[in-house]
């Protein structure tokens, strides 16, 4: 296995812990208090990494705008999404829904960017969108049918924020470092969240456990800060195609952390959606015969 190969895959796997590792701390800390530290953590450890590598201070009010832009969309609504929905569903399922943020994204591309949707791309959108009914089913069709939708969603809310924040980004792209952005952008989302606590929630109601502590570290520095770092020098070397590729293991890897640790049971729905999404998700993620043959 590659170098680069082996950084996208740890990525992924990265990206499948964090539904857990939210799971994990839930019990010690307020929802919005867990989220605002997340992010201030891991945009401080980027921006440090951007003064280690001397990266451009952004100075033009356009960036700053689109980085307001993604950061509430990323961090404060993605977050809140993110931290909410943890409490009513289990975290395999949540990573299933979430993987299909692409499907969002590339509807809001539609209306804001102008961003063709060929037919490929439409069939994937329902395609993706047949894994997550199906997923969603049982636990639709049981006795907690109301923390299930209210957990499914704060995860749309959240893949929304991520999609916005997404399309914002893309807007600056080739306009600032992606790792000074990433951080920017958590730095930003954080103080709506930080607010929204001190308005709602105690923070001295935090629990300092080895199990909050540990989610704290591994949310923050791992889940997110490392992630992205690992992702970007992957994508030096790898074309985006193929790196995107490896999304197929985020909501498998979800649901096996989901049945190791939290006792989760893999069912035929889960696992039939979890193909559907990610089918749906390559299909709008290929790229068009004419993108393909341009030169």
């Amino acid at each position: 296995m590659s170098p680069e190969t082996m950084r996208v895959v740890a990525v992924m796997v990265l990206w499948a812990s964090c539904y857990p590792l939210i799971t994990l701390g839930l019990d010690d800390a307020p929802h919005l208090t867990f989220a605002a530290i997340r992010a201030v953590l891991a945009g401080g450890a980027l921006l440090g990494v951007s003064l280690i590598l001397r990266l451009p201070f952004p100075r033009e009010k356009r960036l700053w705008l689109w980085l307001a832009v993604a950061g509430f969309g990323t961090t404060t609504l993605g977050y809140l999404g993110m931290f909410h929905a943890a409490e009513f569903v289990a975290p395999g399922f949540a990573t299933i829904i979430t993987n299909t943020q692409p499907l969002l994204a590339a509807v809001l591309a539609f209306f804001i960017l102008r961003e063709k949707l060929g037919p490929k791309a439409r069939l994937g959108l329902f395609v993706g969108f047949l894994g997550v009914v199906i997923a969603a089913a049982p636990q639709i069709a049981g006795a907690s049918a109301g923390a299930t939708l209210k957990g499914i969603a704060y995860i749309f809310l959240a893949a929304t924020g991520v999609s916005i924040g997404n399309v914002a980004i893309k807007r600056i792209a080739g306009a600032i470092d992606p790792t000074s952005a990433m951080g920017w952008q958590l730095f930003i989302g954080a103080a709506p969240l930080a607010l929204f606590a001190a308005a709602t929630e105690s923070p001295g109601d935090i629990s300092w456990t080895p199990d909050f502590i540990f989610s704290l570290l591994g949310l923050s520095l791992f889940g997110t800060a490392l992630a992205f770092w690992l992702w970007q020098t992957a994508l030096t070397t790898m074309d985006l195609s193929r790196a995107n590729a490896f999304s197929f293991l985020v909501p498998f890897l979800g649901i096996s952390f989901g049945a190791i640790f939290f006792g989760e049971a893999i069912t035929l729905n889960a696992l039939a959606g979890a193909v559907l999404a990610v089918i749906g998700v390559r299909m709008v993620l290929a790229p068009s015969p004419t993108k393909r043959g341009a030169k």
